[in-house]
């Protein structure tokens, strides 16, 4: 008779804890793949829902979303990758398209959970202007390195796109010091808090790590090194 050795039956006890912490997670939520006004996006609905949040990723916005709320593209996204993050404190998140029509994604929202808060990163902000340039009405809304006035670096930002602030819901960005991408500078920041006449503030990251072009994900740009921050601050602006 072959006796396990007190080796082998830590491995065995770690190889159970994990499969118990996996089976745990797996209950907590799910992803699912559902479709909003004919685009399909990724959906995570905890069994707790707490408030909702809707995820606008930067780049070209193409998420490639699966047939199981699997996403195959912009994986490296600062929202993209830390979707996981903000179910587990108890949000349920959809993770856009580029094309989702946005106020069609808040009234989905909205029946899972209200408040429902748009989050939107880099070109991302954009995404998150038009769609409330064109009636969208978000309770909260978060702009992470955007493209917030004309001193941001681009003619295409959330001031020109909107006009008036108007419509503006309360809004909370957040930005890197060191943001170095020339279309997300932070000389755009203040403009934009000013032009929102008391309907926005700024919260000022700092630190983390710059890698690669200024304008991607590796970089201060990304929030690289300071994820747990940015959905701390993010999550719990409503």
């Amino acid at each position: 008779m072959i006796r396990p050795t007190a080796w082998s039956c830590r491995v065995l006890v770690r190889i159970w804890l994990a499969v118990v912490l996996s089976a745990a997670v797996s209950a907590a939520w799910a992803d699912e793949t559902v479709t909003v006004g004919g685009s399909r996006v990724a959906l995570i609905r905890p069994k707790a829902v707490r408030a909702s949040v809707i995820l606008l990723p930067g780049g070209d916005g193409a998420i490639n979303v699966g047939d199981h709320g699997d996403i195959h593209s912009l994986l490296g996204n600062q929202l993209v990758r830390t979707r996981n993050a903000y179910a587990a404190r108890g949000l349920a998140v959809m993770i856009a398209d580029a094309n989702t029509d946005l106020k069609a994604a808040i009234d989905y929202m909205a029946a899972i959970k209200r408040p429902v808060t748009v989050i939107g990163t880099s070109r991302g902000t954009l995404r998150a202007a038009e769609g409330i340039a064109r009636g969208a009405r978000p309770d909260a809304l978060v702009l992470t390195s955007g493209f917030l006035s004309p001193e941001s670096g681009s003619s295409s930002n959330v001031m020109s796109i909107l006009g008036s602030p108007a419509t503006l819901p309360r809004t909370l960005v957040i930005h890197h010091t060191s943001d170095a991408c020339k279309v997300t500078l932070p000389a755009g920041v203040d403009p934009f808090i000013k032009w929102a006449g008391g309907r926005a503030r700024v919260k000022w990251l700092s630190g983390g790590a710059e890698q690669g072009d200024p304008c991607q994900a590796r970089g201060h740009h990304g929030f690289n090194g300071l994820d747990g921050q940015v959905v701390s601050l993010a999550a719990g602006f409503r």
